[in-house]
């Protein structure tokens, strides 16, 4: 008997793996559902407002988490469009990076804003660890997004941006590489 039950983990073991890795795989799926749907739900509310442009607002999602960026005209359009992501179903949290840029003070900063965008991933790119990274600059705040094979590479890559001239500060959102089993 006793070897019996014994068979059958054994036998069950491998079963149970595949499907802890299925529903891995199926959470992280509907995750990536739900973070698409956040952010599509958030745009179409920020268009609809009459008190934001809402093509001045750059709206992300990662675990229910809606990241807003971007230039907008007033502090009342920028507490608008986080009001507004608030109100967005799922969403757990809104970090508002909404930079206040007067319209006229708009083509300067903007100019500026690609100027050090370029430069950080000309900087970025004598480095084969950090070639692939995406870099914005928004009022001279520069965020850097995507993997790396380490912490000291991400450490490496925040060091690299802030060398660059007009660069105020780096907000380093890498993911470290999981190492495969």
């Amino acid at each position: 008997m006793a070897v019996t039950v014994l068979s059958a983990f054994v036998v069950a073991t491998p079963f149970a793996a595949q499907a802890q890795t299925a529903k891995s795989t199926t959470e992280t799926a509907t995750a990536a559902i739900s973070d698409s749907w956040i952010t599509a739900k958030t745009k179409i509310a920020l268009f609809a407002d009459e008190r934001v442009k809402g093509t001045q607002v750059s709206v992300d999602s990662k675990n229910g988490v809606v990241h807003l960026r971007g230039k907008v005209d007033s502090g009342e359009a920028k507490a608008a469009a986080a009001e507004i992501a608030t109100g967005i179903e799922s969403a757990k949290t809104v970090k508002n990076e909404l930079q206040v840029v007067s319209p006229t003070a708009r083509k300067a900063v903007d100019a500026n804003d690609k100027d050090i965008a370029k430069a950080v991933e000309a900087r970025m790119s004598k480095d084969a660890n950090l070639k692939k990274l995406d870099v914005r600059s928004d009022g001279g705040v520069v965020t850097l997004t995507g993997e790396v094979p380490s912490i000291m590479v991400a450490a490496k890559a925040s060091e690299q941006a802030r060398m660059v001239p007009g660069v105020k500060s780096v907000k380093n959102e890498l993911t470290v590489r999981q190492a495969s089993k």
